[in-house]
């Protein structure tokens, strides 16, 4: 294995990072999974609720 400087294994991954995209979809996916799981664990947890009649 070859001794690389660490500048240069910071200057490589900050242009790999810069190629790879911001990753806009795969925050917009984790957003509405956590936003309907909440929904759906209020939908199924409020007919749980007692009437107090």
């Amino acid at each position: 294995m070859e001794h690389h400087p660490r500048a240069a294994w910071l200057t490589q991954a900050a242009s790999a990072a810069q190629q790879q995209g911001s990753g806009d979809l795969l925050r917009v996916v984790l957003i509405v999974m956590f936003l309907g799981c909440g929904l759906t664990a209020w939908f199924l947890l409020r007919g749980y609720r007692q009437k107090d009649d």
